[in-house]
């Protein structure tokens, strides 16, 4: 089994979240951020969904990820745009730069990809080490809601190059101590009725409760957490269903 964001599920991605795509994050994010005058971090950049946005508003932004075809493609999304930001490959919890960020973003609930607690928990420390005096960490995450193993989920999308890429996926497992799912997926690419690429995927997302994610970052030593649902800042969630948001400060 593969690990996540190899090439046709980054395809995928690219398909499916292309750029332009907003839920209101990317106008959330853009709001945010637009007093920052330093630079930007974005972990988990992907393909460049939120990543060029902000650089297209003149923001100053950074961004990374575990998947080099995930960067690929955002490099090729930024080029197209004639935007150059830097781009590298690395981990959440174990990235080490020598610039200290004004903010650091992850939106889209990447960070539930690190379901280990303790990845999870580097992850937050190293994000509050490689922030300024001052700086802010923005982070979604969301509740998981889709808990029942084996039921089998199909999706079918057209690929750019006019052949098409279909999507089974599966929960194969639920630690409601470790509070994770796995999830097995299996992309196949056809051209004129041909199967011609298949690409397996164990794909993991952990979970947390909206007091206890703001209890760890307190805990880290951020200070001033606000928390939002569905990209409204400061309304605090009601739903299962709903995006959640925190943005914690940095004070030395």
């Amino acid at each position: 089994m593969l690990g996540y964001y190899n090439r046709l599920s980054s395809e995928v991605y690219d398909i499916d979240k292309y750029i332009g795509l907003s839920f209101g994050d990317v106008e959330f994010y853009s709001e945010r951020l637009s007093s920052c005058k330093g630079s930007i971090l974005e972990p988990g950049v992907g393909t460049g969904r939120i990543l060029i946005p902000l650089l297209e508003k003149g923001l100053k932004v950074d961004g990374f990820d575990v998947s080099e075809e995930m960067l690929k493609i955002c490099r090729h999304n930024c080029e197209n745009r004639g935007l150059h930001p830097k781009l590298f490959e690395g981990k959440m919890e174990s990235f080490s730069l020598d610039t200290e960020y004004e903010a650091i973003i992850v939106p889209t609930g990447t960070f539930l990809l690190l379901y280990k607690r303790e990845d999870s928990i580097k992850a937050i420390k190293n994000f509050f080490n490689h922030l300024s005096n001052g700086g802010k960490l923005i982070l979604d995450i969301f509740l998981q809601t889709e808990v029942t193993t084996n039921e089998i989920s199909t999706r079918t999308w057209e690929s750019k190059d006019g052949g098409m890429i279909t999507l089974e996926s599966k929960i194969v497992e639920v630690d409601h101590i470790n509070q994770y799912t796995v999830s097995h997926n299996r992309y196949e690419k056809w051209d004129s009725g041909k199967l011609i690429q298949t690409e397996l995927e164990r794909f993991p997302l952990r979970w947390y409760g909206v007091e206890e994610f703001k209890m760890i970052l307190e805990r880290i030593g951020f200070e001033d957490i606000t928390i939002s649902a569905d990209y409204k800042y400061g309304q605090y969630p009601t739903d299962r269903t709903q995006t959640i948001t925190f943005e914690a400060i940095v004070k030395r």
